[in-house]
Protein backbone atom coordinates (compact mmCIF):
# COMPACT_ATOMS: atom_id res chain seq x y z
CA UNK A 1 0.00 0.00 0.00
CA UNK A 2 1.71 3.20 -1.16
CA UNK A 3 1.12 6.40 0.79
CA UNK A 4 1.19 9.53 -1.36
CA UNK A 5 1.82 13.07 -0.20
CA UNK A 6 -1.13 14.37 1.82
CA UNK A 7 -2.43 10.84 2.54
CA UNK A 8 -2.22 8.91 5.77
CA UNK A 9 -2.21 5.22 6.58
CA UNK A 10 -5.41 5.29 8.63
CA UNK A 11 -7.53 6.71 5.79
CA UNK A 12 -6.08 4.20 3.33
CA UNK A 13 -6.88 1.26 5.62
CA UNK A 14 -10.38 2.63 6.16
CA UNK A 15 -10.91 2.97 2.41
CA UNK A 16 -9.53 -0.39 1.30
CA UNK A 17 -10.47 -2.60 4.26
CA UNK A 18 -13.45 -0.73 5.69
CA UNK A 19 -11.86 -0.61 9.12
CA UNK A 20 -12.30 1.85 11.95
CA UNK A 21 -9.47 2.81 14.30
CA UNK A 22 -10.50 0.08 16.74
CA UNK A 23 -9.94 -2.51 14.01
CA UNK A 24 -6.26 -1.67 13.60
CA UNK A 25 -3.72 -3.30 15.88
CA UNK A 26 -0.11 -2.13 15.73
CA UNK A 27 2.89 -4.38 16.17
CA UNK A 28 4.53 -2.48 19.02
CA UNK A 29 7.84 -4.34 19.27
CA UNK A 30 10.68 -3.51 16.89
CA UNK A 31 10.87 -6.78 14.93
CA UNK A 32 13.34 -7.23 12.10
CA UNK A 33 11.57 -7.07 8.73
CA UNK A 34 13.17 -10.35 7.60
CA UNK A 35 11.75 -12.14 10.65
CA UNK A 36 8.33 -10.66 9.93
CA UNK A 37 8.48 -11.76 6.28
CA UNK A 38 9.56 -15.28 7.25
CA UNK A 39 6.79 -15.55 9.85
CA UNK A 40 4.06 -14.43 7.46
CA UNK A 41 5.42 -16.81 4.80
CA UNK A 42 5.11 -19.69 7.28
CA UNK A 43 1.65 -18.50 8.27
CA UNK A 44 0.40 -18.22 4.67
CA UNK A 45 1.76 -21.60 3.64
CA UNK A 46 0.42 -23.78 6.42
CA UNK A 47 0.60 -27.30 5.03
CA UNK A 48 -0.20 -29.29 8.15
CA UNK A 49 -3.43 -31.21 8.54
CA UNK A 50 -3.70 -31.26 12.32
CA UNK A 51 -7.06 -30.53 13.89
CA UNK A 52 -7.56 -27.81 16.48
CA UNK A 53 -7.82 -30.48 19.15
CA UNK A 54 -4.51 -32.08 18.15
CA UNK A 55 -2.77 -28.70 18.04
CA UNK A 56 -3.91 -27.96 21.59
CA UNK A 57 -3.05 -31.49 22.72
CA UNK A 58 0.54 -31.06 21.53
CA UNK A 59 0.92 -27.50 22.80
CA UNK A 60 3.43 -28.33 25.53
CA UNK A 61 5.94 -29.61 22.98
CA UNK A 62 6.95 -25.97 22.61
CA UNK A 63 8.66 -26.22 26.04
CA UNK A 64 10.63 -29.37 25.10
CA UNK A 65 14.30 -28.43 24.79
CA UNK A 66 14.96 -31.40 22.52
CA UNK A 67 12.66 -29.98 19.83
CA UNK A 68 14.43 -28.18 16.95
CA UNK A 69 14.03 -24.45 16.33
CA UNK A 70 12.23 -25.09 13.02
CA UNK A 71 9.81 -27.47 14.73
CA UNK A 72 9.08 -24.87 17.39
CA UNK A 73 8.43 -22.26 14.71
CA UNK A 74 5.79 -24.56 13.21
CA UNK A 75 4.23 -25.22 16.61
CA UNK A 76 3.93 -21.49 17.28
CA UNK A 77 2.34 -20.84 13.89
CA UNK A 78 -0.09 -23.70 14.48
CA UNK A 79 -1.06 -22.40 17.92
CA UNK A 80 -1.58 -18.91 16.50
CA UNK A 81 -3.94 -20.29 13.86
CA UNK A 82 -6.64 -21.59 16.21
CA UNK A 83 -9.37 -19.73 18.11
CA UNK A 84 -8.32 -20.79 21.57
CA UNK A 85 -7.55 -18.93 24.78
CA UNK A 86 -5.50 -21.98 25.81
CA UNK A 87 -3.35 -21.60 22.69
CA UNK A 88 -2.92 -17.89 23.36
CA UNK A 89 -1.85 -18.49 26.97
CA UNK A 90 0.63 -21.14 25.84
CA UNK A 91 2.26 -18.73 23.39
CA UNK A 92 2.25 -16.01 26.05
CA UNK A 93 3.94 -18.33 28.56
CA UNK A 94 6.59 -19.34 26.05
CA UNK A 95 7.25 -15.69 25.18
CA UNK A 96 8.50 -15.11 28.71
CA UNK A 97 10.80 -18.14 28.88
CA UNK A 98 14.27 -16.95 29.92
CA UNK A 99 15.98 -19.13 27.31
CA UNK A 100 13.63 -18.24 24.46
CA UNK A 101 15.71 -18.08 21.28
CA UNK A 102 12.57 -17.31 19.29
CA UNK A 103 11.34 -14.21 21.13
CA UNK A 104 10.54 -12.19 17.98
CA UNK A 105 8.84 -15.15 16.31
CA UNK A 106 6.85 -15.88 19.47
CA UNK A 107 5.81 -12.24 19.74
CA UNK A 108 4.50 -12.35 16.16
CA UNK A 109 2.54 -15.52 16.95
CA UNK A 110 1.07 -13.92 20.06
CA UNK A 111 -0.19 -10.92 18.07
CA UNK A 112 -1.78 -13.18 15.44
CA UNK A 113 -3.45 -15.27 18.14
CA UNK A 114 -4.70 -12.17 19.94
CA UNK A 115 -6.25 -10.72 16.78
CA UNK A 116 -7.93 -14.02 16.00
CA UNK A 117 -9.50 -14.12 19.45
CA UNK A 118 -10.57 -10.47 19.36
CA UNK A 119 -12.16 -10.93 15.93
CA UNK A 120 -14.10 -13.91 17.27
CA UNK A 121 -15.24 -12.37 20.55
CA UNK A 122 -16.00 -8.90 19.18
CA UNK A 123 -17.41 -10.20 15.88
CA UNK A 124 -15.52 -7.65 13.81
CA UNK A 125 -12.54 -7.74 11.48
CA UNK A 126 -9.11 -6.92 12.86
CA UNK A 127 -5.90 -6.20 10.98
CA UNK A 128 -2.33 -6.33 12.26
CA UNK A 129 -0.27 -3.40 11.01
CA UNK A 130 3.43 -4.27 11.09
CA UNK A 131 6.56 -2.23 10.50
CA UNK A 132 10.17 -2.89 11.42
CA UNK A 133 10.21 -0.05 13.95
CA UNK A 134 6.85 -0.89 15.52
CA UNK A 135 4.61 1.62 17.28
CA UNK A 136 2.25 2.13 20.20
CA UNK A 137 -1.21 3.53 20.97
CA UNK A 138 -2.20 3.78 17.28
CA UNK A 139 1.02 5.62 16.50
CA UNK A 140 3.73 4.40 14.13
CA UNK A 141 7.43 4.81 14.85
CA UNK A 142 9.57 6.53 12.20
CA UNK A 143 13.27 7.22 11.79
CA UNK A 144 13.90 10.57 10.08
CA UNK A 145 17.12 12.25 8.96
CA UNK A 146 17.43 15.97 8.28
CA UNK A 147 20.68 17.26 6.79
CA UNK A 148 22.17 20.65 5.97
CA UNK A 149 21.94 22.03 2.46
CA UNK A 150 25.72 22.46 2.08
CA UNK A 151 27.06 19.65 4.27
CA UNK A 152 28.07 22.05 7.05
CA UNK A 153 27.73 21.15 10.72
CA UNK A 154 24.45 21.91 12.47
CA UNK A 155 25.19 24.68 14.95
CA UNK A 156 23.89 24.83 18.52
CA UNK A 157 21.39 27.51 17.54
CA UNK A 158 20.19 25.44 14.57
CA UNK A 159 19.82 22.41 16.85
CA UNK A 160 17.55 24.45 19.12
CA UNK A 161 15.52 25.60 16.10
CA UNK A 162 14.99 22.02 14.87
CA UNK A 163 14.09 20.76 18.36
CA UNK A 164 11.72 23.69 18.90
CA UNK A 165 9.93 23.28 15.57
CA UNK A 166 9.53 19.53 16.15
CA UNK A 167 8.14 20.11 19.63
CA UNK A 168 5.72 22.76 18.39
CA UNK A 169 4.46 20.74 15.39
CA UNK A 170 4.22 17.48 17.34
CA UNK A 171 2.45 19.10 20.27
CA UNK A 172 -0.49 19.96 18.02
CA UNK A 173 -0.98 16.42 16.71
CA UNK A 174 -0.14 14.14 19.62
CA UNK A 175 3.17 12.95 18.17
CA UNK A 176 6.34 12.45 20.22
CA UNK A 177 10.08 12.73 19.74
CA UNK A 178 11.58 9.65 21.37
CA UNK A 179 15.16 10.54 20.54
CA UNK A 180 17.10 13.14 18.58
CA UNK A 181 20.83 13.09 17.89
CA UNK A 182 22.82 15.80 16.12
CA UNK A 183 26.03 14.66 14.46
CA UNK A 184 27.97 16.92 12.08
CA UNK A 185 25.49 17.97 9.36
CA UNK A 186 22.76 15.51 10.36
CA UNK A 187 19.79 15.38 12.71
CA UNK A 188 18.71 11.80 13.45
CA UNK A 189 15.16 11.71 14.84
CA UNK A 190 13.16 8.79 16.24
CA UNK A 191 9.46 9.61 16.55
CA UNK A 192 6.03 8.11 16.99
CA UNK A 193 3.23 9.69 14.96
CA UNK A 194 -0.54 9.01 14.93
CA UNK A 195 -1.80 6.95 12.00
CA UNK A 196 -4.07 9.69 10.71
CA UNK A 197 -1.23 12.20 10.17
CA UNK A 198 0.20 12.63 6.61
CA UNK A 199 3.88 12.30 7.52
CA UNK A 200 5.34 13.63 4.26
CA UNK A 201 3.44 16.87 4.54
CA UNK A 202 4.30 17.11 8.24
CA UNK A 203 8.06 16.97 7.76
CA UNK A 204 8.08 19.16 4.68
CA UNK A 205 6.33 21.83 6.75
CA UNK A 206 8.78 21.41 9.65
CA UNK A 207 11.78 21.83 7.34
CA UNK A 208 10.12 24.87 5.77
CA UNK A 209 9.61 26.45 9.21
CA UNK A 210 13.22 25.71 10.22
CA UNK A 211 14.47 27.33 7.04
CA UNK A 212 12.73 30.56 7.94
CA UNK A 213 15.79 31.01 10.15
CA UNK A 214 18.42 30.86 7.42
CA UNK A 215 17.63 28.09 4.89
CA UNK A 216 20.16 25.74 6.50
CA UNK A 217 18.31 22.43 5.94
CA UNK A 218 18.14 20.59 2.65
CA UNK A 219 14.51 20.40 1.46
CA UNK A 220 14.70 16.62 1.03
CA UNK A 221 14.96 14.25 3.98
CA UNK A 222 15.07 10.54 4.76
CA UNK A 223 12.15 8.78 6.45
CA UNK A 224 11.60 5.08 7.12
CA UNK A 225 9.57 2.89 9.44
CA UNK A 226 11.62 -0.22 8.66
CA UNK A 227 14.70 0.29 10.85
CA UNK A 228 17.17 2.80 12.19
CA UNK A 229 19.83 3.44 9.55
CA UNK A 230 23.53 3.77 10.33
CA UNK A 231 25.45 6.89 9.36
CA UNK A 232 27.36 4.93 6.70
CA UNK A 233 24.08 3.71 5.19
CA UNK A 234 22.76 7.27 5.13
CA UNK A 235 25.88 8.62 3.43
CA UNK A 236 25.70 5.81 0.87
CA UNK A 237 22.02 6.55 0.21
CA UNK A 238 22.76 10.24 -0.31
CA UNK A 239 25.66 9.44 -2.63
CA UNK A 240 23.55 7.08 -4.75
CA UNK A 241 20.96 9.83 -5.14
CA UNK A 242 23.59 12.49 -5.89
CA UNK A 243 22.70 14.50 -2.79
CA UNK A 244 25.45 16.46 -1.05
Amino acid sequence: MKVEKGENIYDLLSEYLNLGEEGIHLLEEQIDSETQSEYFEYSRNRNYKKSKEDIIKDKDLIFDNTISVDHKKNILVQLASVNSVEAYRTIEKYLHQSNNRLYDWTYMALQESRLLLESKFLEENKVLLTTGLGGKDNKLRYFIVFFTSDGSWITNIQQKIISGELEFAFGKIGAEVEDIIFDEGFAFILTIIPLHIPVQQLFENIIKECNEFGSFLFQDYIITNVRVLSKDEINELLAVNNIL
